[in-house]
C-alpha cells in the first residue's frame, strides 16, 4: 500500500462531518458565537462589553462595535508587549505581519494558539480532506509538497511577541512530522528576499518528487518559471511528473490559469481555491466543478455582514449569515479565537447558494472605482478581463485601473495599466472588448458609459515587462502574501507604477 493509502484514513471521517454545514449551518454558527463568547468573557475587552451578560446574538449587537484595526491597535500593541487577558485569554505569542493592499502602515494581526488550532491548522486539514474525497485514486503524500511561504519580520519582534508572515507562522509551528513531507527547507522558506528565496527553492526542489503545491498563483509562478529556466525542459511534468494539485489562494486565478495550463499540460491536474488570510481561513472550494467556496461554518470564527450599500453609513445594518441575500454583495466581519470581535476584514463577498453556505470573493470594501457612481469591483474586472482574453488570444499577468478625473471638458475615464504575458494583435480591441464586457455585467458602468456622456471608452497602457515587481520591490512587498492593489478610487497607486 502507497504512504498515502496508509495517510488518508487520517481524513476520511471529516468530509462526513462537513455534511452538517447543509443540515445545520447556523446551528454551527451558534455554537461558535457561544463558545467565543464564553472563552472570552473574563477579557479585558469581555468584560468591557458585558459578555457574560450575553443571552442571545441581540445583546452582542447591542454591545460589541464593528471594529477596524485602528480600533483594536491599541489593545493589539499592548499584548505584543506581554498583557494577558486583553482580546483573548491568556498571551499571545506570534503577531502576522500585514500590510494589506489598502494602507502602507502594517498591520499585526494576533495569532493565539486556539486560532492556529481550530482555524489556519484546521483548514489546511479540510482542504487536504475534501481533495482527497473528490480525488480518491491520488498519491498525494507519496512526493512532497512545495509550500511557498513568506518570511519572519524580526524587525518587529518584542521580548514577549513574534512577527511574520502567515505562512511564515505556520511553517515555524506545524509539526516536525509534516516538515519531512515538504520543500524548501525551512531556512529556505524563511528567507525574506524573494529572489534570494526563488533561487533556492528552484535548486532544492529540481530533483524531489514533487506532487502538490501550495501558494499565491503569481509567486508561485515566478518560482516555477525559474525551475523551468534552470531545468531546461519543456513542461513542468517533466520536471515533476507526479505533480497533481495546486492549493492556491490570496488573489484570483482567473489571470494565471491559462499560464498554468500551458505550463501543466495534463487534465489530470487539479486546482482548488482556498481563502485563508492573516486573520483566518474562511473558504475552500468543495467541488471542482463550482468556483464558488464553502463558507467554513465550525471553526473558531462567527461570520457577520455588511451590504455594501451601508459600508458609509454611520450606523450600518449588520446581519448575521441567517440573514444573507443571494446575489448580494457584503463586507465580511468577523469574530475570531485570535481576539479578532466584529472586525472588518476589508474583503466582499457575494453568496451563490445556501446550501451549504457558498460564496466568490468580489472584491475589497476599500478597493473598487466609484469615482463617478460606476462601482466597479474586482469581480467585475476579473471578468471582464477573462473574456477579453478569450476574445483575443492575450494573456495578463498583472494589472491595476484608477480613474482618470474629469477635465475641462467633463471627460473622464478608467485608466488601466495591464502587463501582459501574451499581448493582444491589437490593443484597441482589447480594449473594446473589456470595456463593453464591463457594460454588460455592470449596469452602473453601463450607466455612466451611456453615448460616452459622463464617462469616456477605457484606456489601456501597456506595462513594461516586470514592472510591477520592480513596483512590489520598491516598497518592501516582493513575495510573500503581498498583492498588486487591483483597483483604486484614487491615482496613487497607478501613478508610482507609471513612474516605474
Amino acid at each position: 500500500m502507497s504512504l498515502t493509502g496508509i495517510v488518508k484514513h487520517v481524513f476520511q471521517s471529516r468530509p462526513k462531518e462537513l455534511e452538517r454545514y447543509d443540515q445545520e449551518p447556523l446551528v454551527l454558527q451558534d455554537t461558535v458565537w457561544h463558545y467565543l463568547v464564553k472563552e472570552a468573557r473574563d477579557t479585558e475587552f469581555g468584560r468591557k462589553h458585558l459578555f457574560s451578560t450575553f443571552k442571545s446574538y441581540d445583546d452582542w449587537a447591542q454591545h460589541v462595535p464593528v471594529s477596524n484595526y485602528e480600533d483594536l491597535k491599541g489593545s493589539i500593541d499592548r499584548m505584543r508587549h506581554g498583557e494577558r487577558d486583553v482580546l483573548w485569554p491568556g498571551s499571545v505569542k506570534w503577531y502576522a505581519k500585514s500590510s494589506g493592499t489598502t494602507n502602507d502602515k502594517s498591520k499585526f494581526i494576533p495569532v493565539s494558539e486556539a486560532g492556529l488550532k481550530n482555524i489556519h491548522y484546521r483548514g489546511g486539514f479540510d482542504s487536504v480532506a475534501l481533495y482527497l474525497k473528490n480525488n480518491p485514486k491520488s498519491r498525494l503524500f507519496d512526493g512532497r509538497s512545495l509550500i511557498l511561504g513568506g518570511s519572519h519580520s524580526p524587525n518587529y519582534s518584542l521580548r514577549n511577541s513574534l512577527v511574520g508572515d502567515l505562512s511564515a507562522i505556520l511553517i515555524e509551528n506545524i509539526n516536525p512530522i509534516a516538515n519531512l513531507a515538504r520543500v524548501p527547507k525551512k531556512h529556505t522558506a524563511l528567507l525574506s528576499d524573494f529572489e534570494i528565496k526563488r533561487e533556492r527553492i528552484a535548486l532544492e526542489t529540481l530533483n524531489k518528487n514533487v506532487t502538490n503545491l501550495s501558494g499565491v498563483p503569481s509567486w508561485m509562478l515566478s518560482v516555477l518559471t525559474r525551475v523551468m529556466e534552470i531545468s531546461g525542459k519543456q513542461n513542468l511534468l517533466e520536471v515533476w511528473p507526479n505533480l497533481e494539485v495546486f492549493f492556491h489562494g490570496g488573489v484570483a486565478f482567473t489571470p494565471y490559469r491559462h499560464q498554468y495550463e500551458q505550463l501543466i499540460p495534463s487534465e489530470q491536474m487539479h486546482y482548488m481555491e482556498v481563502y485563508n488570510a492573516s486573520e483566518g481561513f474562511f473558504g475552500l472550494q468543495n467541488d471542482p466543478t463550482d468556483p464558488a467556496l464553502m463558507l467554513m461554518l465550525d471553526y473558531g470564527v462567527f461570520y457577520e455582514f455588511i451590504p455594501m450599500d451601508m459600508i458609509d453609513k454611520e450606523n450600518p445594518t449588520v446581519v448575521p449569515l441567517e440573514g444573507v441575500e443571494i446575489g448580494k454583495n457584503y463586507a465580511m466581519v468577523i469574530s475570531t479565537s485570535c481576539g479578532l470581535w466584529r472586525y472588518m476584514i476589508g474583503d466582499t463577498v457575494k453568496f451563490t447558494q445556501k446550501d451549504p453556505y457558498k460564496f466568490i470573493i468580489s472584491g475589497r470594501t476599500k478597493h473598487f472605482i466609484n469615482a463617478f457612481g460606476e462601482e466597479l469591483i474586482v469581480d467585475n474586472a476579473e471578468q471582464g478581463l477573462k473574456f477579453a482574453c478569450e476574445e483575443t488570444g492575450a494573456e495578463v499577468l498583472e494589472y491595476t485601473a484608477a480613474p482618470v478625473f474629469m477635465d475641462d471638458h467633463a471627460q473622464c475615464r478608467h485608466q488601466w495599466l495591464i502587463e501582459f504575458s501574451k499581448e493582444p494583435d491589437d490593443l484597441a480591441v482589447f480594449a473594446s472588448i473589456l470595456d463593453k464586457k464591463l457594460q454588460e455585467i455592470n449596469s452602473d458602468y453601463e450607466a455612466k458609459r451611456y453615448k460616452d456622456i459622463t464617462l469616456q471608452p477605457l484606456e489601456i497602457v501597456k506595462a513594461r515587462k516586470g514592472l510591477f515587481n520592480d513596483w512590489l520591490k520598491r516598497n518592501g512587498k516582493l513575495g510573500g502574501q503581498h498583492k498588486i492593489p487591483r483597483l483604486s478610487n484614487s491615482r496613487e497607486y497607478i501613478e508610482q507604477m507609471l513612474k516605474e
